[in-house]
């Protein structure tokens, strides 16, 4: 599978959200067992596994595994809820959240990889502390992704001379790929999952900001203090030549960046403004405001085509192989979670009623930390876009309810699904691109396994302290 096509996986995930889970309110949850929820982890099964255990295979025949799981929701569900129900919640997917998931992706992908970050410096501790501190804040403007995308070469760049280089990219991705993206729905695939659902767009500013804030001091303070040991004794050690000696750094393709301020505003306009008007495709409801948002983004995406040099995206590694795996994968997701989302309706009384009751309380409160931990947790493994968003209905799936009284347990949710994708490869997309990236540059980055033991060693101890803190 192509990096850069894997990066784009969890990011697709976004807009799975309200079509989803309304299209599934004419499904009997309560009494659909759990053999409904196969394809589902089926195909996130695959999407783990593919690029790393059959990757060949993977990348020529990933689309025949999504059309698979999805014949397995579509062909039962019409057998045994009649083809009405089932053609509804279809082309409520498709008609609502597809085709602007696909603009979406397209536009933040074309305007990102159109910023070059060119020259070159010393990888110094605080150089490095530096890189990883303007990546974070970028995440949650252009996406983890777009970060990614734009910081991964200038950092390698300034520590291709050093011996010991590996775990710079691996706190990278700590905190460029992950943790830096949660302050805005932009920043990571389940935030916008939240923003499509109702929840306000500077909800995770408010709501999370303390929680990254520490997240992050934490694993920056780590980071330095580990580098600078490490940097002490490299001058002990025969000097390596420096592939790329250090000259003046420069910004390239400015003019994408009032172009990803447009995406934000036309974002942020749609979710204001509700003139309540509609128009109906096959007993669906297309809002106008939906698809003014939709037709802007996609102009500002062609407009950056137009106008940024092509030797900018060739310099960043931009193809657009990512576009055609999205749309491929995603739409089997996207279909094959309607009956989970179902049974989850179904709360205690429905087949996941076990899973319900660990985040639970004997008074029926939730349990906020339980809820931390098992997104995270399954984050881990699991695309975090679709674990996010079978919490957030599990926790109630009521967007005023969640910004309001269960405030907290909203926080913990976006929390752990952010947060913890961090922990392995396949926790989040860009994870596993900076990891193929950085193996491409002669970075001996450690094997899955092996990051697991450098997750496990900072993020975990890290994880523990913010749980307690916020959500005990």
């Amino acid at each position: 599978m192509r990096p850069v096509a894997l990066a784009a996986t969890s990011a697709t995930a976004f807009l799975m959200s309200a079509g989803i889970a309304f299209a599934a309110e004419g499904l009997p949850g309560e009494t659909m067992s759990l053999w409904w929820g196969l394809p589902f982890a089926g195909i996130l099964l695959c999407i783990a596994t593919g690029p790393l255990l059959y990757p060949h295979f993977w990348e020529h025949h990933y689309g025949k595994f999504s059309a698979f799981w999805a014949a397995l929701v579509i062909i039962p569900m019409a057998v045994m809820f009649g083809v009405h129900t089932t053609l509804e919640a279809t082309l409520h997917t498709l008609l609502l959240e597809y085709i602007s998931f696909i603009i979406l992706l397209f536009a933040l992908f074309t305007i990102s990889g159109g910023v070059l970050v060119t020259g070159n410096i010393h990888g110094t501790p605080l150089m490095n502390v530096g890189l990883l501190l303007i990546g974070s804040l970028m995440a949650s403007v252009i996406g983890t992704t777009g970060a990614s995308m734009i910081m991964i070469r200038p950092i390698i760049r300034a520590n291709d001379n050093r011996p010991f280089n590996a775990h710079v990219i691996v706190f990278f991705i700590f905190l460029v790929s992950n943790i830096g993206g949660s302050l805005t729905p932009l920043g990571d695939p389940p935030l916008f999952i939240g923003f499509l659902r109702g929840v306000d767009f500077f909800w995770t500013t408010t709501h999370l900001f303390w929680e990254m804030l520490l997240t992050g001091v934490i694993v920056l303070a780590v980071f330095f203090a580990l580098d600078t040991w490490l940097h002490h004794k490299e001058e002990g050690m025969p000097k390596i030549k420096d592939p790329t000696p250090d000259k003046k750094v420069a910004l390239k393709g400015l003019t994408n960046l009032p172009l990803m301020a447009g995406v934000i505003v036309a974002i942020l306009i749609s979710g204001v403004w509700r003139p309540g008007v509609a128009f109906t495709v096959a007993g669906v409801s297309v809002e106008w405001q939906n698809l003014l948002r939709d037709a802007a983004i996609l102009a500002f995406a062609i407009l950056s085509l137009a106008i940024t040099p092509r030797g900018y995206r060739v310099a960043n590694g931009f193809t657009w192989g990512p576009i055609v795996e999205v749309a491929k994968l995603f739409l089997g997701i996207f279909i094959c979670i309607i009956p989970v989302i179902a049974i989850l309706r179904g709360g205690l009384d429905g087949a996941l009623g076990p899973l319900v009751s660990l985040v639970t309380g004997a008074d029926g409160s939730p349990n906020n930390l339980a809820y931390f931990w098992l997104t995270g947790i399954l984050s881990s493994f699991l695309d975090n876009a679709p674990t996010y968003l079978v919490f957030f209905e599990m926790a109630s799936g009521d967007p005023q309810r969640l910004m309001g009284e269960l405030a907290m347990t909203l926080a913990a949710i976006s929390a752990g699904a952010v947060f913890m994708g961090a922990n392995t490869y396949i926790g989040n997309a860009p994870n596993f691109m900076v990891y193929a990236v950085a193996r491409s540059s002669g970075i001996n980055m450690p094997s899955f396994f092996g990051y697991m033991l450098w997750s496990g060693a900072v993020l975990i101890p890290t994880f523990i302290i913010v749980g307690f803190v916020f959500f005990a």
